[in-house]
């Protein structure tokens, strides 16, 4: 049966992380199922890398010792190959999530009959145009970022090429060499960051068009776009990149404070055996896999305890984008009569 035809209608973003909230209480155990399996994969993708790099570091120090420079770069060169790797695939894991949770959540708030298995058959059904999409959405954010950096780059190369000019001399264009070889940098990490935090924005709707809509790669990948562009209301909070934006921020804090709560026992167990950020004190003082892999395990259920709740965001967000635009909720209220 439909829900009441007042339950669907436009909302307010208040509203929209009101219904989210209690979906994800009233749903906690189908979301927690549709989760756990994710988020196992992407810890163990995680742990291999970390292990990988435990194992590589006594080459890395030895090639420093050594005064090796081309065993270093390739050593250095191997871990950042296996870390975009793992970030590119567990990203993409959790994007899949969105996908399988989107397609339990809108049909549930559409009054359909659904379970946490009807969200996994979709997600497998769809991953080849899923990837496909999400290869796209990386290629735009690779570019989107480097376009970002981009005059922070320039402005690292005319200071250094301005410094290594006027080597030997005290001058106001040294100077200036100077604040342009430090301000470069900063606004090129500025530039990074603003690309992430665009690609996060611009295909934040990719997974539930997925889960939703019948529609290849491509095109699901503009249809993304299209129901974040544009306005819905008047005044500034009525520009749909806005909207979208706030309720990112909302899920990204929530995220985050999720990883950090539930990354306490093994950041603990770390820090009693040494600086966790001094691989050298690290690798002198391991932490036993035995007590470090139960931490970390908790923070994995952690995960999927809370993720789901910033995923029925998005799907959400993308429900009433779907009434304001294409007035699904009369269409609906038509179809009960």
């Amino acid at each position: 049966m439909s829900p009441p035809s007042s339950d669907l209608r436009p909302l307010a973003l208040g509203e929209i992380i009101d219904r989210a909230a209690t979906f994800w209480r009233k749903h906690f155990k189908a979301l927690f199922l549709l989760s756990l399996g994710f988020n196992l994969v992407s810890y163990i993708l995680t742990k291999a890398l970390q292990l990988a790099a435990q194992r590589n570091y006594p080459a890395i120090q030895a090639a420093v010792r050594g005064g090796d420079l081309a065993a270093l770069g390739a050593e250095y060169a191997q871990f950042l190959l296996m870390l975009t790797g793992t970030l590119g695939v567990t990203f993409w894991l959790y994007s899949l999530n969105m996908l399988a949770v989107s397609r339990y959540v809108v049909p549930t708030q559409l009054g359909e009959p659904a379970r946490p298995a009807d969200g996994m058959r979709r997600a497998l059904k769809r991953v080849g145009a899923f990837t496909g999409a999400y290869t796209l959405s990386l290629l735009w954010a690779v570019g989107a970022i480097l376009l970002l950096m981009l005059p922070g780059g320039l402005l690292t190369g005319v200071g250094g090429a301005i410094v290594t000019r006027t080597e030997g001399s005290v001058s106001g264009a040294r100077v200036l060499g100077w604040i342009l070889l430090a301000g470069g940098p900063l606004l090129a990490i500025l530039g990074l960051v603003g690309g992430l935090l665009w690609y996060l924005l611009r295909f934040s709707l990719l997974a539930p068009v997925m889960a939703m809509e019948d529609l290849p790669a491509v095109r699901s990948f503009r249809r993304s776009g299209a129901l974040l562009s544009g306005r819905v209301e008047p005044g500034f909070i009525g520009r749909v990149t806005v909207r979208a934006m706030i309720l990112v921020t909302v899920v990204s804090l929530i995220l985050i404070a999720v990883s950090v709560l539930c990354g306490l026992p093994a950041l603990l167990l770390q820090l009693a055996h040494g600086n966790p950020l001094d691989p050298a004190a690290a690798a002198a003082d391991p932490v036993p896999q035995s007590l470090l892999v139960p931490a970390e395990l908790l923070q994995v259920v952690g995960q999927a305890v809370f993720n789901p709740l910033g995923i029925v965001v998005y799907a959400m967000l993308y429900l009433d984008m779907r009434v304001r635009r294409e007035g699904l909720d009369l269409e609906r209220r038509l179809e009960a009569r």
